[in-house]
């Protein structure tokens, strides 16, 4: 069974109308965590936040919470005769919560790390690969609510790379030769990069709970 048969289902039953309302809103919130992280860690010399990304973080935990709540609902209300469209709904919650929780992991950086983080030899790859989760975020919240199919797997087709070339970015800190940055500035780098991937996979696994039956949701085209 695939996303629109069970957007449809969804809209059938009020308390998973509600719940799939609830995973819109933790997206729109996970997204200008996610802006306030970057913009604290990468344009700002003090890690002053604008934005209380820890509280709006334990907001995103309580929806959590709530679309549980109206899942179990769901399903003692039908008796549990489909119990995908919760199941798949519940999937796509873990993710956000998790992406929540690495936009509070660049905002520790942020704190740890006051002075603006430049990306050194890798500052073009920053700014490409942040313009891409950005572009991601923007892209698959129209996406989860009009339930398109194509526009999801085109958004995977066109973004996936994001995830080879941060373990590359990584996988370069971690060499020997590599002699050109402070372990600071290395370790700093390393794990902004981890963290921008973490944060792009999980986007990208809630795309594929578009295109792809529960059973393969989080895997790509070709993978067992």
């Amino acid at each position: 069974m695939l996303f629109k048969e069970l957007y449809d289902l969804w809209r059938a039953d009020n308390s998973l109308t509600q719940a799939i309302n609830d995973s819109h809103t933790m997206l729109d919130k996970t997204f200008a965590m996610f802006q306030e992280s970057v913009r604290s860690l990468r344009q700002s010399d003090d890690g002053e936040l604008q934005l209380n990304v820890y509280e709006s973080d334990h907001v995103v935990n309580q929806f959590v919470k709530e679309v549980r709540k109206k899942v179990l609902k769901y399903l003692a209300v039908t008796g549990g005769v489909n119990i995908i469209p919760g199941l798949v709904l519940t999937s796509i919650v873990i993710d956000i919560e998790r992406i929540g929780d690495y936009t509070k992991n660049i905002t520790d950086l942020a704190i740890h790390h006051p002075k603006r983080l430049h990306g050194g030899e890798f500052e073009e790859d920053f700014q490409k690969i942040e313009e891409t989760v950005t572009d991601i975020f923007q892209r698959l919240i129209p996406i989860l609510k009009k339930s398109d199919k194509e526009a999801a797997s085109q958004l995977i087709h066109e973004t996936y790379w994001v995830l080879k070339r941060c373990d590359e970015i990584v996988d370069f800190f971690f060499k020997e030769e590599n002699r050109g940055n402070t372990l600071k500035e290395a370790a700093s780098r390393a794990l902004y990069t981890r963290y921008l991937k973490r944060i792009a996979a999980h986007l990208l696994n809630i795309a594929s709970s578009v295109v792809n039956p529960f059973e393969q949701i989080g895997f790509m085209a070709g993978e067992k």
